[in-house]
């Protein structure tokens, strides 16, 4: 193995031990909390109370999930792809709670939060146990031993004297040797066994089939009402001030001879519905597909998106090539409803956005240091986003504490060229 190897497998090795540790500790109080109010909210349910908590408590359930599957991709490569079945927006608590209720992703859900805060714990754990523990070890071996009277074991080793302390080191650098190998791939196997329990295992095709058909149809429904708010903009604005223009026009024609300052004045008029009218084509083709998204790609249109917001944006973007039209497309107006939402909602004075390829995947994320608190139920922007990026097979987690800051992650299968 050469020293570049070495080097690399050391950092990965310390990386997978950082990752699982800092994992272990936040996915454990957060499964049982999860799964907790849960089980109170669903016994709730009979006495009407959990008709209005459950939906919130599954949509948290559901964010926390999201977010295992966005640190599955980014950290382990194992993609788990989620299957919810999208819930109308108007929908009252009632059709809310039990629409969700009979979605099977539910109660996948609900079941794979026992086995995250057991086994999940215990392999996210693993490699960082691998990496720390030989540290006890070789600081027997150094005299730590002494401090311990009555004896002292490590591993399976008593610890009775330097002779033993010796044994323990040795011990401690097969336990290092062992990390140097096998940190990452434990690391990898404790997101392959969440897909295992997380992903749908049963009638996967006639499960995906569904969720097409659904994005599918959530795609017609928006392209029809993208059309009918097109039409609308068209109607009252740019046409209505045409037709205003050509009737001036007509008028000047009768007033060149009879009225030469009147027909100045229409003619000043006239220019000024032309210039109007030409701002609002520009922004109605902006609405529909930025200029600068089709001539300079997605970096540079939300380059562009950032200087045109109230709020200090600061924009980073590592990308190669460039993605499909819609692909792009979809990205750019994604990231642009999480950035409006920010602005409104969120309180921030600053924002960072991320942009990157990697392991096939187009990665946007929008973070600020708001009052937190975004969620994605429906009627919030961001369930519109996830919508959207259903379309493309795309998933959006999203991280928002009260108190801040706000993580919006979002994910495209795509290739660049």
């Amino acid at each position: 193995m050469t020293t570049a190897e070495t080097n690399s497998r050391a950092r990965g090795m310390t990386l997978a031990a950082v990752r699982g540790l800092g994992l272990a500790l936040v996915l454990l109080p957060g499964a049982v909390l999860c799964f907790t109010l849960s089980l109170v909210s669903i016994a709730l349910i009979p006495i009407g109370v959990g008709i209005v908590t459950t939906p919130w408590v599954l949509t948290g359930v559901r964010a926390f999930a999201d977010w295992r599957r966005v640190v599955a991709v980014q950290w382990g490569g194992v993609r788990i792809p989620p299957a919810y079945r999208p819930i109308p927006r108007d929908a009252n608590p009632w059709t809310r709670t039990f629409g969700m209720l009979r979605d099977p992703a539910t109660w996948r859900d609900l079941r794979w939060l026992p086995f995250d805060m057991t086994v999940g714990f215990v392999t996210a754990l693993l490699p960082a146990v691998l990496v720390l523990y030989p540290l006890e070890g070789f600081a027997l071996a150094l005299g730590m031993w002494r401090i311990f009277p009555d004896g002292y074991w490590y591993g399976f080793l008593p610890i009775t004297g330097q002779a033993s302390a010796f044994g323990a080191a040795v011990l401690a650098a097969g336990f290092l040797v062992l990390a140097h190998f096998y940190a990452t791939r434990l690391l990898r196997l404790h997101f392959t066994l969440t897909r295992a329990v997380l992903a749908s295992n049963q009638g996967q095709l006639a499960e995906r089939v569904r969720v097409l058909t659904e994005t599918r149809r959530d795609a017609v429904d928006t392209s029809a009402a993208e059309l009918r708010r097109i039409e609308r903009d068209l109607h009252d604005g740019a046409q209505a001030r045409l037709v205003a223009m050509g009737m001036d026009l007509g008028t000047i024609e009768m007033l060149l001879d009879k009225d030469p300052e009147q027909a100045r004045q229409l003619l000043a008029q006239a220019r000024k519905s032309s210039v109007d009218a030409l701002a609002e084509l520009r922004d109605l083709v902006r609405g529909i597909h930025p200029p600068v998204l089709a001539e300079r790609g997605l970096g540079d249109a939300v380059r562009a998106l950032a200087l045109r917001l109230p709020v200090a944006t600061e924009v980073t973007v590592e990308l190669p090539g460039r993605a499909e039209a819609p692909v792009e497309s979809a990205a750019y107006f994604a990231v642009s409803e999480v950035l409006t939402n920010a602005v409104k909602h969120s309180g921030a004075d600053r924002i960072w956005v991320d942009l990157h390829h990697a392991e096939g995947m187009l990665r946007a994320s929008v973070t600020d240091n708001g009052k937190g608190g975004a969620v994605t139920g429906a009627g919030s922007g961001l369930a519109g986003v996830e919508r959207r990026l259903g379309t493309f097979d795309g998933i959006l987690a999203v991280s928002s504490p009260v108190g801040g800051p706000t993580l919006v992650t979002m994910e495209l299968p795509c290739a660049l060229s």
